[in-house]
């Protein structure tokens, strides 16, 4: 339908009338989920946002209805024996049960027929069936959620079928969750209305659907839009009842359309899909092999409805969360429903609260976690809501899915465990709300868990939520962000785990010094690169156990890039635009065999630590063809994903010559230093590195200090041995030397040097001795980074208030 603009007022007293007629400013007219669909339809076309044709039944309808059944008097008298002990389920049946048993108005039964037959008629299809949604008047205020308190029918067909719906979405106002909602939030049951959206249906039930927010739902960061998709229609994914696919793309980049900015993809088990019953309504189906082992979106299609989501948040002003759909038919996407997200985009303040587990427990079972505290307690598995005083407060819910009927009790839970949903269910957004750590999507809880269990439930561990056996120790600590001090010394992060990449986005580091890319091949690979690249020299039965694992990909060498990739990309768009320096493969060759296939592509070594590894690993024709899938794995993060802020960082470099074979074979591999604005760095973590550092500057931009094998190779002393640990220092003269002249010729050549380890969060001293060699940053892991910060700058001021004692003549004063 063409878009028709309003005129001022121009709904007023109309009891029907048209998407395109309506927008934000309706609200009291057609309640927050209407007034959201007008305004997309009349300002988002140009964005190319679609949105399903349809119709609002007014709030003035609504009215007219009660009025003219004489039920005004009646409800609030039902509602007035709650306040006399009377139980909810009893008042909110008899009040539902008076509105369905009313008489449609003879005006109000007509405008809904003309106008489901004028739909009819603009879409080219007689009778066609719709979704009848119901939309409060008081719905999406910032102050409040009203949001699925109330029903919607989805494959209503026939005029007589869509007036009975209307009247079914009429009574949903006085669902029983409804009722205690508004009591809990002072809000009249009488002053607020109901509306009625009346909208084409779209074939999801031949393709999928889902939801999009425009910021990452557990963190709060505003750079991302997270994308939930199952097959079918998107009730799945809103109820939770299916584990959907998850894709994360990057907003910043979303505009340049040579990119392909998406940073994560996760593939859902989705199980089930709902799908239109051929006699009217939906039912829940089992999906084919075929569709549990497919992406839901193609790439195309997840950056459309990513840049849909930027466009709909900046013509609102606020991070949103939407519904879309694809019609399989005609293979189309559309929005059907998009309001302002109301948990992380209300979060204020300078204080971020951190949860950390003191201890290690065994896991019982796993899910994706929501939000990111951490609580304890006895399990109590429900199939169904049940009475309040049945649930002990403190107690672990354990149950398949949740809906708005559970909310009184999962505001009484110390933490829930789901065995369905995605980051988008119901179970997780309420979580959110409540500030309540949740565990979804786990398949199995209700099995596993037994009533009565103490277990603890940590979403602090990344984006995987784990359930402990057992009452594990806690620390939470307030880290307050306010009033730190600026410092000339750039302090920056070591991270390794994507997981957790956006947790951190707060903290004012200015980048990362160090991405270790061997946590992401063991700990999300797993597999040996050349295993990948090199499947003849494989026994059979690793052969067989990796083709399993890389089934999804026509190339077992994607598998690698692919995965590496995205690991990559989401912590560099956690950090973007400052640097992130990834420092490619450093594994001993004891730790490349533990792989799988490893031990058909490494020797035995007596000593691995000073054996190979590092830089001689990627010219060696033993890991060439590994080294090169890292190499891709880089170019797709830089080149096509868009995040040119990624640094390559070479370890363990023992000579000139080396160095020189290294940059040759990534010049080969399209990751030449300087093409595109690459910048290579080195580790600076053996003695040659400090006595050549000029000429070894003259290959690389820039330095990081490996403390612990400088310190180890310096002193002549095994790292890991309790024999000699306490010889091992950092702080020794001979390594403290050789880190102010490794700066000093660095500087003299105009390249960086910064240093990644521990040492300076648990050592002020040791920051004292960088800061005053004058090291241009310092990395550490995100929970000493403030203590660093305060380190480093108490540092500074030492040394300006030292040469602030320095005479004319050289002497010092007093």
């Amino acid at each position: 339908m063409p878009a028709r603009k309003a005129p001022v007022n121009a709904t007023k007293g109309r009891l029907v009338v048209r998407f395109d007629e309506v927008g934000r400013g309706d609200v009291s007219h057609v309640g927050g989920k209407n007034a959201s669909l007008g305004e997309l339809t009349r300002n988002l076309g140009a964005a190319g946002v679609r949105v399903p044709e349809g119709f609002a039944v007014t709030a003035d309808a609504y009215r007219l209805f009660i009025d003219a059944n004489g039920l005004g008097e009646r409800i609030a008298a039902e509602l007035d024996r709650l306040d006399a002990g009377t139980s909810l389920a009893d008042v909110g049946e008899a009040i539902r049960t008076m509105i369905t048993r009313g008489v449609m108005p003879k005006s109000l039964a007509r405008a809904v027929r003309l106008a489901y037959a004028s739909l009819g008629v603009d879409i080219g299809q007689a009778e066609p069936p719709v979704a009848v949604r119901s939309s409060a008047t008081a719905e999406d205020l910032p102050e409040a959620s009203f949001a699925g308190q109330q029903e919607s029918f989805l494959n209503v067909r026939g005029d007589d079928a869509v007036l009975a719906a209307c009247q079914r979405c009429f009574a949903s106002l006085f669902t029983d969750r409804a009722i205690s909602y508004r009591r809990d939030m002072g809000f009249s049951h009488m002053d607020i209305a109901l509306s009625v959206g009346v909208q084409r249906m779209v074939r999801a039930d031949l393709a999928g659907a889902g939801t999009a927010f425009s910021l990452d739902t557990e963190t709060g960061f505003p750079r991302v839009v997270l994308i939930n998709a199952a097959w079918g229609l998107g009730e799945s994914v809103v109820s939770g009842a299916v584990d959907p696919d998850e894709y994360v793309t990057f907003k910043p980049l979303l505009d340049d359309l040579r990119l392909r900015p998406i940073v994560s993809k996760t593939k859902g088990r989705k199980e089930h899909k709902v799908a239109y019953r051929s006699t009217g309504g939906t039912a829940s189906v089992t999906t084919s092999v075929a569709e549990r082992s497919a992406w839901v979106l193609s790439d195309d299609e997840i950056l459309q409805i990513s840049r849909w989501a930027v466009a709909i948040e900046d013509h609102y002003g606020t991070p949103i969360d939407m519904e879309w759909a694809k019609d399989g038919a005609t293979g189309e996407l559309f929005v059907v429903q998009a309001r302002p997200e109301t948990v992380q985009s209300r979060t204020t303040g300078t204080t971020l609260r951190s949860f950390e587990l003191l201890e290690t427990g065994e896991s019982i079972v796993t899910g994706l976690a929501i939000g990111d505290a951490v609580g304890s307690g006895p399990v109590v598995k429900l199939v169904h809501p049940t009475d309040l005083d049945e649930f002990p407060a403190g107690g672990v819910l354990v149950t398949g899915i949740t809906d708005p009927d559970w909310e009184p009790i999962m505001k009484r839970a110390s933490a829930i465990v789901t065995d369905h949903g995605g980051r988008t269910s119901h179970a997780a957004i309420v979580s959110r709300e409540l500030g309540v750590p949740a565990v979804v999507g786990t398949g199995s809880a209700t099995t596993i868990l037994n009533d009565d269990d103490v277990v603890t439930v940590s979403c602090a561990e990344g984006d995987q939520g784990k359930v402990y056996r057992g009452r594990l120790q806690v620390r939470c600590r307030d880290i307050d962000l306010a009033g730190i001090p600026e410092t000339r010394t750039r302090v920056m992060l070591n991270v390794a785990d994507p997981a957790a990449a956006f947790r951190w986005w707060r903290l004012p580091a200015v980048g990362v010094g160090l991405l270790r890319i061997e946590f992401l091949v063991a700990s999300d690979i797993r597999v040996h690169p050349m295993a990948l690249a090199r499947a003849d020299r494989l026994a059979p039965d690793v052969r067989r156990r990796i083709e399993r694992m890389t089934r999804d990909y026509s190339d077992p060498a994607e598998y690698f890039i692919d995965r590496l990739s995205t690991g990559i990309a989401r912590i560099a768009a956690a950090h973007w635009p400052n640097p992130v320096v990834v420092r490619m493969s450093d594994f001993k060759t004891n730790e490349y065999a533990a792989l799988i296939g490893g031990e058909s592509f490494e020797p035995k070594e007596e000593n691995p630590m000073i054996g190979w590894r590092g830089a001689s690993r990627y010219y060696s024709p033993g890991y060439r063809d590994g080294f090169a899938l890292e190499c891709r794995a880089i170019r797709r993060v830089r080149s096509e994903i868009g995040l040119d802020n990624v640094i390559v960082m070479i370890p363990f470099c023992r000579t000139l010559a080396e160095a020189d074979e290294v940059l040759a074979v990534m010049a080969d591999e399209s990751v030449a230093r300087g093409a595109d604005g690459l910048r290579v760095y080195m580790m600076a973590e053996i003695p040659s590195n400090i006595i050549l550092a000029a000429e070894f500057a003259e290959r690389f931009d820039g330095f990081s200090v490996g403390s612990n094998d400088l310190t180890q190779l310096t002193l002549g002393v095994d790292r890991d041995s309790d024999v000699l640990a306490r010889l091992f220092d950092e702080n020794d003269a001979a390594v403290t030397t050789s880190i102010r002249r490794l700066v000093e010729s660095a500087h003299h050549a105009g390249v960086p040097v910064g240093l990644c380890g521990q040492r300076p969060s648990d050592d002020p001293a040791f920051a004292q001795v960088l800061v005053d060699a004058g090291i241009d940053s310092i990395s550490v892991t995100p929970d000493s980074l403030l203590s660093v910060i305060q380190h480093v700058a108490a540092a500074e001021r030492m040394n300006v208030d030292d040469r602030s004692l320095v005479l004319v003549d050289g002497t010092v004063g007093h």
